[in-house]
């Protein structure tokens, strides 16, 4: 149960940061570019490989406190940077095909389903209209 807590914690504080930062950079960035998620995804990645790195390598951190900040922090900021340390992963296990199909299926599919998501959407609004 404790565990579970950690997570949610990092979590809220997580998305809160995601929010609050993407907010200020589209304040400021007067741009159609999606700059402010790119920014997020960039600084999630470095803060899980960061985190992730210094809990397992490091003695006496609590596998609450890892949870809190890498699964809770880190994937309530931003799922991408899971997706990257299991890429890094894969690259450093040396299997650089398989990671290699995991960052492009990844890439493909997700906007393939985010689509998909989007076409279905629209059917069903268009559906409850009639």
């Amino acid at each position: 149960m404790r565990l579970i807590f950690a997570v949610a914690l990092g979590s809220a504080v997580g998305g809160v940061a995601r929010f609050l930062l993407s907010a200020w950079i589209e304040q400021r960035a007067a741009s159609s570019f999606p700059v402010a998620t790119l920014l997020v995804n960039i600084s999630g990645s470095l803060l899980v490989g960061f985190l992730a790195t210094w809990t397992f390598e490091s003695a006496g951190v609590s596998a609450e406190l890892r949870a809190l900040l890498t699964t809770g922090l880190c994937g309530g900021y931003t799922t991408f940077s899971t997706f990257s340390l299991e890429t890094v992963a894969l690259a450093e296990e040396g299997a650089l095909g398989r990671a290699a199909a995991y960052v492009t299926l990844s890439v493909l599919l997700s906007v393939l389903a985010a689509y998909s998501g989007v076409a279905l959407a629209r059917h069903w609004v268009a559906l409850r209209a009639a």
